[in-house]
């Protein structure tokens, strides 16, 4: 066993605790990394007040990067010393989803039933799993060898670690999901760190219109600044509407949302023109349900389409995503609004939870 700290869910709606705890040595395809850093993601505030079925104590954090320090028995991909990305999916390339080309959807993730792996023990015995298999908020982490990408670049820790859920699941929705045609119009349906890259791409991929929606106003002037053309401030006038004004009354081409509450989704449909597309990302609790309009799902031939992590496949989207962040075709630092220790844990999760980060980094090497 390997002793180290980690920032652990104890209990629902209660502070996290910063402890050390006694990961198990690697099982066979499981492999040890140490992390380099972890954002915060505003899913994790969701875990938090338990609405996403996370049973404590658990690990949170489901997207990483760090050095593997140990691999376990049948591991021939990956070296000790290697730099890589922790993503929350899996890919074992075997399983029904990752033979037909979707290994965002792969089974080593999804078909869990909520039941995360044991990867370390407290010191009264009590077992510690990973939730989303990834357990970021840790200085170790203890994955399945599915789940881990080596790469080779120089950027920072920060950067890269936004690879495992913001970068890909924003710039995924646009070139893979939505297929983001030059000359087009997009609506982009909140602004935290999703929608800031969503909007990145949207201007990488030749919009013609990136209309950025969100009540708050630094979010929005924070997308003009990355390429969006307008803004819209849904809390002083109906979003629907004033995005139909902007797009000539029809309604944008392509809308993609990345705002969490439900009401965001109906409102994403409704704003997409006929034929138009629209890519749903969030999740405001478990049990939530959307009420949309019959005619907007069937007469009106929109395509509506779920993404999770932008419908990446790692080995194929890292590097290319790596390439446009060395090439500065999109601005990694502009979405980082603030590194944190590991034990201010719980400062990254209240900036989260208030909408004052946009990425809170967690950088557990930080003194």
């Amino acid at each position: 066993m390997t002793r180290m700290r980690a920032a652990l869910l104890a209990a629902i709606k209660e502070p996290m605790v910063v402890e050390e705890i006694d990961y198990l040595d690697p099982a066979p395809n499981r492999v040890l990394v140490r992390t380099g850093a972890s954002p915060f993601c505003s899913t994790d505030c969701v875990n938090w007040r338990g609405e996403l079925a996370k049973i404590p104590p658990t690990i949170l954090g489901h997207a990483s990067m760090g050095e593997v320090v140990e691999v376990g028995p049948g591991v021939s991909h990956i070296r000790v010393g290697d730099r890589v990305i922790v993503p929350g999916t899996s890919e074992c390339g075997v399983c029904f989803y990752c033979a037909a080309g979707r290994p965002d959807q792969c089974s080593e993730t999804f078909d869990r039933g909520g039941i995360w792996p044991h990867v370390a023990n407290r010191d009264n015995g009590e077992p510690v799993s990973a939730a989303g298999n990834v357990g970021g908020y840790a200085e170790l982490m203890n994955v399945t060898a599915n789940q881990v990408f080596p790469v080779e670049t120089d950027l920072p820790d920060e950067w890269l670690s936004m690879l495992g859920c913001g970068i890909t699941t924003g710039l995924g929705c646009v070139f893979n999901v939505a297929k983001v045609a030059p000359g087009s119009s997009v609506a982009i349906v909140g602004l935290g760190h999703l929608g800031q890259w969503m909007v990145q791409g949207a201007k990488i991929a030749g919009a013609r219109k990136i209309i950025a929606i969100d009540p708050i106003a630094w979010r929005r002037e924070h997308a003009g600044k990355l390429g969006a053309t307008h803004t819209v401030d849904p809390s002083a006038d109906d979003p629907v509407a004033q995005v139909q004004k902007l797009t000539e009354g029809r309604g944008a081409d392509y809308v993609l949302e990345a705002a969490t509450v439900t009401e965001a989704f109906t409102q994403a449909i409704l704003m997409s023109r006929r034929a138009g597309t629209v890519v749903l990302t969030s999740v405001e609790k478990a049990d939530a349900q959307v009420t949309v309009p019959q005619m907007a799902l069937s007469v009106t031939s929109r395509a509506i389409l779920g993404a999770q992590n932008g419908n990446v496949r790692m080995r194929h989207d890292l590097p290319r995503f790596i390439r446009m962040m060395e090439d500065g075709w999109v601005d990694p630092e502009a979405i980082v609004t603030n590194r944190y220790r590991l034990d201010q844990i719980n400062e990254a999760l209240h900036a989260s939870d208030e909408k004052r980060d946009l990425s809170g980094i967690i950088v557990p090497s930080l003194t």
